[in-house]
């Protein structure tokens, strides 16, 4: 972050403090800390107790306690805050898709999608924004699915840890045609099976850091070719490497699908 006043150089705070992962959803609260440019292709909406301030591709200031950065939109966060909530969203999913298109129509700052809570539960305040975003989909995982999407489910994890997955794979084994269950596999599940899979991996590789192995050991174990390929897949998704969010950051690793 390049300082520009004493408030700024005084106070900047690091990454540091608990996430939630499941399906589609990586949830973060804790202080929040500046970042070189990038762009992810994770919905990110941010809300803090103060105004942070995002700078995009053209170097305009978007500042607020609250702002939605659209998927694949290069930014830098330029000023933190010390207590903060970022939420990331698969942009496939129905809210990724809301939050998204609002944050374009209305712009980063005019979106006030989600308040910062210092004391409720993470899953909770997840809960309420996909409810809030598409409250359509809100009760998605209590409605009964089609028994060969739980089939599908309950095999992933061994078919992710066994090495690449197809969908055309997954069909036969729960008995059917390729275009009929990846069609309710995404309308079941929330994201499309190849974007399940990828958050999977991403699962398992922090599973295994959390259990101490090095990040090549758990590039390897989740199913990624090295640690630079899970390295660039971290950035891609939430503008992070896997150093900030394994070393800094609690995980409660939800298995709900949004």
């Amino acid at each position: 972050m390049n300082s520009r006043g004493g408030d700024a150089a005084a106070f900047e705070p690091r990454w540091g403090g608990s996430a939630l992962l499941r399906p589609g959803v990586l949830a973060f609260t804790g202080s929040i800390g500046p970042t070189d440019v990038h762009a992810h292709h994770a919905v990110q909406i941010i809300t803090a107790t103060t105004a942070l301030t995002v700078l995009d591709e053209q170097g305009a200031q978007h500042r607020g306690t609250k702002v939605v950065v659209p998927a694949d939109a290069p930014h830098r966060i330029e000023v933190g805050a010390q207590e903060g909530t970022a939420i990331f969203l698969e942009p496939e999913s129905t809210p990724g898709q809301a939050a998204h298109s609002r944050a374009v129509r209305y712009g980063w700052t005019v979106t006030p999608v989600l308040t910062f809570t210092r004391r409720r539960a993470l899953a909770t305040v997840v809960d309420e924004l996909v409810a809030h975003l598409a409250p359509a989909t809100a009760d998605h995982g209590a409605a009964a699915r089609h028994p060969a999407v739980d089939d599908a489910l309950r095999r992933l994890p061994d078919l992710v840890a066994a090495g690449p997955v197809s969908g055309t794979d997954v069909a036969a084994l729960v008995g059917l045609s390729v275009s009929r269950f990846t069609h309710l596999f995404t309308e079941q599940v929330g994201i499309p099976l190849r974007r399940y899979v990828l958050w999977s991996r991403l699962r398992a590789a922090i599973i295994r850091v959390q259990a101490g192995d090095d990040l090549t050991g758990a590039a390897h174990g989740a199913g990624f070719a090295d640690s630079a390929h899970l390295t660039r897949t971290t950035r891609e998704m939430f503008g992070l490497p896997p150093s900030v969010l394994s070393r800094h950051v609690s995980w409660d690793l939800d298995q709900a699908s949004g």
